[in-house]
């Protein structure tokens, strides 16, 4: 379970060829290795959203190269991204994206059915994850009903479904309070320790700060102002 990102000469631009076009992301060179978590940090409009969803294949760059474990990603047709997404990366999106109206089990299940796991077992990995996350007993809640912290830990399990060696979480404990910022960091804590690599936006100093953190990147106007390792980089 293991997958290296590289960014090598990265800038993306919105508006593009107009009057009022912007580079969200400027010249952005970055090694992650697999394993560990690192969080992205800087103000609002620094960069940070759209930097993951270049990394996590949800956006194409503008211009220069995004590699996986050594492959160009960056100019793959959609469907062949569409299926790389699905096997590598997880995500947790700011305001989670649950599907109102459906319930926890089948929010959770969505992101496998395109893979065409049969049911039953879909099934039973989505009520482990559950079980896992402390929601077994809201499996068939909708997800309207849910608390933050529950919405979170929704959100959590659905990034989870596919086994993906990478997790991206945009923003996590921006709707949450200390109480859960810490729940949330103790479930990051427990993925760190599977091996999976962990790639988290914040402005939170609780996330920035927290002793788990293996790195902190900071961006500003699209550009990486300082990269700190916080300790020895995973193995």
């Amino acid at each position: 379970m293991t997958a290296r990102v590289e960014l090598a000469g990265v800038r993306k631009a919105f508006n593009e060829d107009r009057s009022n076009a912007f580079w969200a992301v400027d010249g952005v060179d970055l090694s992650l290795p697999a394993g560990g978590v690192t969080v992205v940090a800087g103000p609002s409009g620094s960069g940070k959203t759209t930097l993951l969803t270049l990394i996590g294949c949800l956006a194409r760059p503008t211009e220069g190269r995004v590699r996986l474990d050594g492959r160009d990603i960056s100019g793959l047709p959609e469907p062949f991204r569409a299926a790389l997404r699905r096997r590598t990366f997880g995500f947790v999106f700011q305001r989670f994206n649950l599907i109102r109206g459906l319930p926890v089990l089948e929010n959770v299940m969505l992101p496998a059915y395109p893979l065409g796991t049969p049911r039953r077992p879909l099934q039973r990995r989505a009520l482990e994850l559950l079980e896992r996350l402390g929601l077994e007993h809201r499996s068939e809640a909708h997800v309207e009903s849910l608390s933050g912290g529950e919405a979170q830990r929704t959100a959590i399990a659905r990034a989870l479904i596919n086994d993906p060696p990478v997790l991206i979480a945009d923003e996590p404990t921006a709707n949450l309070d200390s109480a859960l910022s810490r729940a949330f960091l103790e479930i990051v804590a427990a993925l760190r320790d599977e091996g999976r690599t962990l790639l988290l936006s914040s402005h939170d100093p609780l996330v920035r700060e927290a002793a788990i953190v293996d790195r902190v990147i900071e961006l500003r106007d699209g550009r990486v102002i300082a990269d700190r390792a916080r300790r020895a980089e995973p193995r």
